[in-house]
């Protein structure tokens, strides 16, 4: 039984780090989350596992580690990728807790979600393309409604390959625009 608890424990331990510091990390080069995905883990492994062997039912266990997970971040500014790393770190921690299948399967299937993470995070299927909020004091060409001449002065301002924008609000006093401007890396 001991044995049993370390072994998961060690697996979704080593699940987890490669998914916070391998490709979390690797992509968005921000510590931010570190703490929060690891220890939201470590407490979703122990809680389901110490409730594996009771007549709780794990897809009500899960459901409510996931809401308690989402609920904390409801008020936050965080995206959804960084949702989905947190969906992701609460799922392996309730996998490898009560998954009835041995070690080395366990393992490869956590290793096959996290390649797949890794693969969808990368720019060989599809393109990422990015976003930020831009104040801009352009107002003339806003009103002018030609988006080319707007994407080509972003383009020189920011330094960014900006293919598209979204007027998030205009300030007519102070003469800005706030944009939302898109960018593929």
């Amino acid at each position: 039984m001991l044995n049993d608890f370390f072994a998961r424990l060690i697996l979704d331990l080593a699940a987890v780090w490669l998914m916070v510091r391998g490709i979390y990390f690797g992509v968005y080069k921000t510590r931010d989350l570190f703490f929060t995905l690891i220890i939201t883990n470590l407490v979703i492994f122990m809680l389901s596992y110490s409730l594996n062997g009771t007549a709780f039912s794990m897809g009500a266990a899960f459901g409510l580690f996931a809401v308690f997970g989402m609920l904390r971040f409801r008020t936050e500014d965080i995206s959804i990728k960084d949702m989905t790393y947190l969906f992701l770190a609460i799922s392996l921690g309730v996998f490898s807790a009560v998954a009835a299948m041995p070690p080395l399967s366990m393992g490869a299937v956590m290793l096959g979600i996290l390649g797949l993470t890794a693969l969808l995070e990368s720019n060989w299927l599809y393109r990422r393309e990015s976003v930020r909020t831009v104040l801009y004091d352009r107002v003339d060409l806003i009103q002018e409604a030609n988006e080319e001449r707007v994407l080509e002065d972003l383009r020189l301002r920011t330094a960014l390959p900006v293919h598209r924008f979204q007027v998030l609000r205009v300030d007519l006093l102070r003469d800005t625009v706030q944009l939302k401007v898109y960018y593929f890396e």
